[in-house]
């Protein structure tokens, strides 16, 4: 996507692929588009954490992406910056890009974070925002924070509210050619409604829930040195 043409290849990932991290910054106030979220290869030193307040009631609505559910919700890519002006999402860009930068494999965020409940979930969405604005969602992925070392073979275990944890977001595959003029961004959230299902946020089993039993989780995304959150991206040098 990007440069718009078909590549044929001979293993997966890449073997000449970089898998280079790019660094969540602020000044404590990434929230909407319009905040001071920066995306860098430059690894952070003492800097504020971001924050927002997830609504279970009032979640992100889906607007896009690999879904199947028609005709009310379509698939693909449609301009993200409606979900972006909401206080809920945490939104980091890098400057203009100075040249073409091709991302192509599997992407992983790597995101510390707490939240003031036992359970929740985050959600991290990459988007290709082109110079008049436009933001094109490519790819995301979500993490159910009791599931969070599931990869490892551990059984679910609910969080203690406060607490940073560690939490590793598989936003799957892509294929995007940058352009050049254009910019990476990073969305950060805790839903994607209807496409996953809300988290009520009370840490109990899944299903036993009320409406009226939904708890607010007051989020923190941390991104200093000791918690450096980043989105790894898999970068193919220019032939």
């Amino acid at each position: 996507m990007g440069e718009n043409v078909w590549r044929d290849e001979y293993e997966w990932p890449l073997a000449r692929t970089n898998f280079t991290p790019y660094y969540l910054h602020s000044q404590g106030h990434a929230n909407t588009l319009q905040g001071d979220g920066v995306l860098s290869t430059i690894i952070p030193d003492q800097e504020e954490a971001d924050h927002y307040t997830y609504d279970p009631l009032n979640p992100v609505i889906t607007k896009g992406g690999a879904i199947m559910m028609p005709p009310d919700f379509n698939s693909g890519a449609f301009d993200q910056r409606e979900i972006e002006s909401r206080d809920d999402v945490l939104v980091y860009t890098t400057p203009v890009l100075e040249e073409d930068v091709e991302v192509t494999g599997p992407i992983k965020v790597k995101l510390w974070a707490s939240s003031s409940t036992l359970d929740t979930d985050f959600v991290a969405r990459l988007v290709d925002v082109h110079p008049d604005g436009y933001a094109q969602n490519l790819t995301d992925g979500i993490i159910r924070a009791r599931y969070r070392n599931a990869a490892k073979g551990e059984a679910p275990s609910l969080i203690e509210p406060g607490k940073a944890y560690l939490f590793e977001i598989d936003l799957w595959s892509t294929s995007n050619l940058f352009k050049k003029g254009h910019m990476i961004r990073l969305d950060i959230t805790s839903s994607n409604f209807p496409r996953w299902d809300r988290n009520p946020n009370t840490g109990r089993n899944f299903g036993e829930d009320q409406a009226e039993d939904v708890v607010i989780a007051r989020q923190t995304i941390f991104h200093d040195e000791e918690h450096p959150s980043s989105i790894i991206l898999p970068i193919i040098p220019k032939s």
